[in-house]
């Protein structure tokens, strides 16, 4: 009498089940095509970012830090940081961890910026996409490597592919509120000088609403950087994958040095971009 009536059971796990199947049996080429296109991609910028010696990038993350932040002497603090992984021997790691954010990330400002314009264009389709978001952001990370494995089974594609889904709302959201929020004023006065839509859009929206994007952009590449453990589960070789080791070999050290890397990492993009987004919040005085 106490217990939930069995006959009000859902059987949920079991249409997901066979839709998947479905999925599998009439789309397996289209998947196995996705798939070859997103290896290619993350290999050619593994090796490219192997291929670069260490100095060079620190040279460069010198340049791109100062020029983000304004103030020189982060010209040689971010890049030490990045010194510090090298020292603890992670640099391969480091490089390749880099690979899959930065795949992640393109694809994810590819999809994103996009949805982003629709959903600021139409109410219908943020009032449709919005809980699509939630669902997204909400949903267990562990969970979204369940149909990249069935999709892309193990290796770099599938952790790229759940980094995406996990990492592309927040560039969605930020896109269509930064274009949202653009004054009236603004497109009145863009309208009365004979602008069509698409001339607003990208003439007036897209401009004013870039430091918001910029910042979409950023909380988007933490995500990504955030994804990393986990998708060494599916067998990416990242930093992740260190400390996914240390755990099941109980190495307090290895995972400490592999956690912390992760962490100067994600100080090193977070400080860049955030840096990006504050100096055009300021070149267009918002």
């Amino acid at each position: 009498m106490f217990e939930f009536p069995k006959q009000w059971d859902i059987p949920l796990a079991d249409w997901i089940d066979r839709l998947m199947d479905w999925v599998l049996t009439e789309f397996a080429d289209f998947f196995d095509a996705i798939g070859i296109i997103l290896l290619k991609v993350l290999l050619s910028l593994e090796n490219f970012f192997l291929w670069l010696p260490w100095f060079l990038v620190l040279i460069l993350v010198g340049i791109l830090a100062w020029r983000a932040m304004g103030r020189w002497w982060y010209g040689f603090i971010i890049p030490g940081l990045f010194f510090i992984i090298g020292c603890f021997g992670y640099w391969d790691m480091a490089m390749m961890t880099l690979a899959i954010v930065a795949a992640a990330v393109i694809i994810s400002l590819i999809i994103g910026i996009p949805t982003g314009i629709v959903m600021a264009r139409s109410n219908l389709a943020e009032n449709l996409i919005r809980p699509v978001l939630d669902a997204m952001q909400t949903m267990p990370s562990f969970v979204y490597l369940i149909p990249a494995l069935m999709l892309f089974g193990l290796g770099k594609v599938p952790a790229v592919f759940a980094t995406i889904i996990y990492a592309v709302p927040p560039v969605i959201r930020l896109t269509n509120v930064g274009i949202r929020g653009v004054p009236e004023s603004v497109i009145e006065a863009a309208e009365a000088f004979g602008s069509n839509p698409r001339q607003i859009l990208f003439n007036v929206q897209l401009p004013l609403a870039f430091p918001s994007i910029m910042v979409g952009v950023n909380q988007t590449t933490m995500m990504a950087l955030a994804m990393v453990v986990v998708a060494s589960m599916i067998g990416a070789r990242t930093l992740g994958l260190e400390v996914l080791l240390a755990i099941n070999r109980i190495e307090i050290g290895r995972g400490f040095e592999a956690g912390l890397s992760i962490v100067l990492l994600a100080i090193i993009i977070d400080r860049i971009t955030h840096g990006f987004a504050v100096k055009q919040q300021k070149s267009y005085k918002i």
